[in-house]
């Protein structure tokens, strides 16, 4: 499986955070599901604004009260998932995208206690969901969880523990599941999300590996997928804004960098504390703008570049955001060094990958990154001399990814940016 896979899972199933709709006979009573909802609701809003602990807090306390129902030990283990993605820079969907460097090996093992703290988590999930359908095989909130558990063990499979094809025939279940709901009850629209997702992923493999999926019993259509995730977004009851984020992410991948744009400006309104929808918004608006310059590339910067621009100034400097990205400063000024290359201001864009690898608290492997691609903007602005610094700074660093051999091919040849 390529490159593009992480970047369309790795927020996917926080679309587990969604509710169930109940059966006829419920498995909470009304008094019950009113406190679950309090819970759920303050945990989903946390998650959304990045804040993990909050989240971490309302669901451990809706698994104590609630020990029979799995969504505390689901949305506990959701919680981990994206909380690990967000602590080692995956959860920025086009960091990965754009580029083989981020996903081009497995040096990141995943932390074995880690793993065993999901899997515990998603196993008692699994274990109360299968004890509600042996008592009713169709009953319609236990089957949607069934499928959402299935699905966010293919997340946690694909984007932490890479184990590829282990996430595709998970999230084949996942689609099985949810499919034979939608049977039960074709209207149960938040159930589309596994199976719209599913349709892309697999649509959007490359020609061998499609062939491969296909002998194992896997299909799927691009197409499909886009326009179950676009109902799903406007006609979800509980998942609109799960299925929104995932559109921002495909819409990207698509080249649709103006709708792309405008959804994340729409949930970075509505979840403030979550500044990764400014960088997404920021990353669309200058991909939109490299797509319309076209064959004049040297022109004058557009505006949506200087939107973008403007968003990345004021996520650095705006008092009123200091307490939310304060934390996130290295990986900020990566992506504004990023936009600032691919506008071609290749000096702006080195000054940005240096502020990135010397933030307070900056990942390791992204301030290798950084001064890597500080050296490629370098190279790129005429400072060979200077370029030649930056790489041998990222050799005496650990390495990350492929960064080494990188660097190893900047020192003896300038770095040449490819035309789009």
């Amino acid at each position: 499986m390529n490159k593009f896979s992480l970047a369309i899972l790795l927020i996917v199933f926080v679309s587990s955070i969604g509710f169930s709709q109940p059966a006829a006979t419920p498995w909470l009573t009304e008094s019950q599901r009113a406190h679950f909802e309090t819970l759920r609701i303050a945990g989903s809003e946390a998650l959304f604004n990045l804040d993990y602990e909050t989240a971490r807090k309302n669901f451990k306390e809706m698994a104590d009260a609630f020990p029979s129902y799995p969504a505390g030990p689901q949305f506990l283990a959701d919680t981990l998932w994206t909380e690990t993605l967000y602590q080692t820079r995956r959860l920025q969907s086009s960091l990965y995208d754009s580029d083989d460097t981020f996903y081009s090996t497995s040096d990141d093992k995943a932390d074995p206690k880690l793993v065993d703290q999901f899997r515990s988590l998603t196993r008692q999930a699994r274990l109360l969901t299968e004890a509600r359908l042996k008592q009713n095989p169709h009953d319609p909130e236990a089957m949607y969880f069934m499928g959402a558990i299935q699905g966010l063990k293919a997340s946690f499979e694909e984007a932490v523990e890479r184990r590829h094809f282990a996430a595709l025939k998970d999230g084949s279940d996942a689609v099985d599941r949810h499919r034979d709901l939608l049977k039960l009850d074709p209207s149960y629209r938040d159930a589309e999300l596994t199976i719209g997702l599913y349709d892309y992923t697999v649509g959007s493999l490359s020609l061998p590996l499609k062939i491969m999926a296909g002998v194992a019993g896997f299909h799927g259509s691009k197409k499909r997928g886009l326009a179950t995730l676009e109902r799903v977004a406007k006609e979800g009851r509980w998942v609109h804004d799960e299925s929104k984020t995932l559109l921002i992410v495909l819409y990207t991948r698509e080249k649709r960098f103006a709708e792309a744009a405008a959804l994340a400006r729409e949930l970075g309104a509505k979840y403030p504390r979550n500044y990764l929808y400014g960088l997404e918004a920021a990353d669309a608006l200058v991909s939109q703008a490299a797509l319309e310059r076209g064959s004049n590339p040297a022109g004058p910067t557009t505006a949506a570049e200087n939107e973008a621009f403007a968003t990345f100034e004021t996520m650095l400097h705006d008092k009123a955001l200091r307490d939310t990205t304060a934390h996130a400063l290295d990986l900020i000024h990566f992506k504004y060094g990023e936009a600032l290359l691919t506008a071609r201001q290749y000096d702006r864009a080195a000054k940005e990958f240096m502020a990135s690898a010397g933030a307070p608290g900056a990942w390791a492997g992204l301030a290798t990154m950084a001064h890597l691609y500080a050296a490629h903007s370098l190279d790129l602005a005429g400072k060979r001399n200077d370029a030649l610094t930056e790489y041998r700074t990222v050799l005496a660093r650990p390495n990350v990814y492929d960064a080494h051999d990188q660097a190893q091919a900047g020192l003896k040849e300038a770095f040449k940016k490819k035309l789009s």
